[in-house]
């Protein structure tokens, strides 16, 4: 069966980009608007509508997304199920997470699943942090380490590795804008203290509930992707960040940072490998998450 149209209009309708999207496959171009026209022409419709600039799917082009997505897993799954049978599983695994969460986890997690599994491919793909809940949910990824949000959605199962403090980090070399003590009951010396933040995401949720909690508004100096680059503008004096704990253990320059003991403290969140609920039935995503220990381990407060 030849399964490389499917996969070929998927990468489309995710970039809606003919150059990434056959980067991606590693075909030409050419070959991707071949690969798209044929499809077309077997179903009778256009799925992509383009012009020199722009491309978009058309509604019909929706519902073949998910219908390539639904097929392409469920082959997946009969063939896992059938090398499963025959004692060996094969195949490819997709899996999102932080630069940062690449070297805390993926190490401990992945060492000894290669030496049982040395046939399951394994796609690593980094990013910012906040949009791996949306990645798992649109069917980009398999799996996903991320922070476990206040509220996880139905589709989804999750599984803690580790538990890890949300902290305030200053430059470490004194700066004018800092105050001494910016803690109750000197709350008010927030408003004015530059903040870098991230964009969105769990860490960010609950710093601007700690501020309202004080019912101080701050002052934001710069919201980034990326917990990492937090770390670096605090480094060079820019304002104050919030980050989680294992982001500070792992940085190349936690040294020019420091933390502030801040009261109230905001909640530790949990870290863990998320997937689709129904993709555990099939053999590959099953064998990686049985992998990972019910107890999940603590970061460094």
């Amino acid at each position: 069966m030849d399964l490389r149209p499917l996969r070929h209009f998927l990468a489309l309708a995710e970039t809606l980009h003919f150059g990434r999207a056959s980067d991606a496959c590693h075909v030409s171009p050419s070959t991707l608007s071949r690969s798209l026209r044929q499809l077309e022409t077997r179903l009778g419709v256009r799925l992509i509508e383009r012009d020199n600039r722009t491309a978009y799917l058309t509604r019909e082009g929706r519902l073949f997304q998910q219908y390539a997505r639904d097929a392409l897993e469920q082959w997946a799954a009969l063939r896992q199920t059938l090398m499963e049978e025959a004692g060996e599983l094969a195949g490819e695994i997709s899996i999102y997470c932080s630069v940062t969460a690449s070297y805390s986890f993926l190490y401990e997690l992945l060492s000894e699943f290669r030496l049982r599994h040395p046939r399951i491919e394994l796609k690593l793909h980094t990013g910012d942090p906040a949009d791996a809940i949306a990645r798992i949910l649109g069917g980009d990824e398999d799996m996903a380490i991320s922070a476990r949000p206040e509220t996880l959605p139905a589709p989804l199962a999750f599984k803690p590795i580790a538990t890890s403090p949300l902290v305030f980090i200053a430059p470490r070399e004194a700066t004018d804008w800092l105050p001494a003590e910016i803690q109750p009951p000197l709350a008010a010396a927030w408003a004015d203290t530059p903040m870098i933040l991230s964009e969105s995401g769990l860490a960010r949720e609950r710093t601007d509930a700690w501020f309202r909690s004080l019912g101080i508004k701050p002052r934001i100096y710069a919201q980034v992707a990326g917990n990492e680059a937090i770390v670096s503008m605090v480094g060079l004096g820019f304002g104050v960040g919030v980050v989680p704990q294992i982001v500070l253990d792992n940085s190349p320059l936690a040294d020019r940072v420091r933390t502030l003991d801040v009261s109230p403290r905001l909640a530790p969140y949990d870290v863990g490998l998320c997937v689709l609920d129904k993709k555990l039935r099939t053999p590959l995503i099953h064998a990686l998450w049985t992998q990972v220990a019910d107890a999940p381990r603590q970061a460094d407060a």
